[in-house]
């Protein structure tokens, strides 16, 4: 059933049962350009909408603090939320920011969830982002967002994104739900 799941055959709802639901058109893009989830969509003609958008100001543990350059206790910008294709979850997005660089106020009230859009559109300028891929086990905490049970398997990007002074302006985490997405790695041989 999990094996189903993971390639969109069915849909599992706890409380519900589980549903034959078809195969949606997978979101296809390469690793080696950074873009949005939304960006990605519309060049495939596929449409995707954002659910559950959750925007908060947090305080940063001493992890998050590390990886910002920032003393523990500062001030972050928190952003989750849920992209769906044909009205499914497929992925789950968590973005920190320092308040400096997204502040709550600075988010219009159409804000769409793309928060690499966002900064984009508003001019910053965005040098590279280092990120670890692997495949992990839905916790609760985002079994429940994703509509799966936990312990599905998901495919997990933990990211960092850098301006051109090297400095982190974004630490997210997205969870996707593997059957809704094909992504691809172009590598050049050898010493070439």
């Amino acid at each position: 059933m999990r094996s189903f799941e993971t390639q969109g055959l069915i849909r599992r709802r706890r409380g519900s049962g589980t549903f034959v639901v078809g195969k949606v058109q997978a979101l296809d893009g390469g690793l080696e350009v950074l873009e949005s989830l939304d960006t990605i969509a519309k060049r495939m003609g596929l449409e995707v909408s954002v659910s559950d958008l959750n925007i908060e100001t947090i305080t940063a543990d001493d992890e998050l603090a590390g990886s910002f350059g920032l003393s523990a206790g500062s001030k972050l910008t928190r952003v989750r939320r849920v992209v769906r294709a044909d009205n499914r979850p497929v992925a789950y997005l968590v973005d920190v920011l320092p308040e400096d660089v997204l502040h709550l106020k600075d988010l219009p009230s159409d804000f769409n969830g793309s928060v690499l859009d966002f900064l984009l559109n508003r001019g910053d300028v965005l040098s590279s982002s280092r990120t670890n891929v692997s495949a992990i086990g839905a916790t609760a905490d985002v079994a429940k967002p994703l509509e799966i049970q936990r312990g599905d398997v998901l495919l997990h990007f933990n990211a960092l994104l850098f301006d051109p002074n090297g400095r982190v302006v974004d630490a997210s985490l997205s969870y996707f739900i593997p059957g809704y997405f094909h992504f691809h790695i172009v590598r050049r041989v050898g010493s070439s």
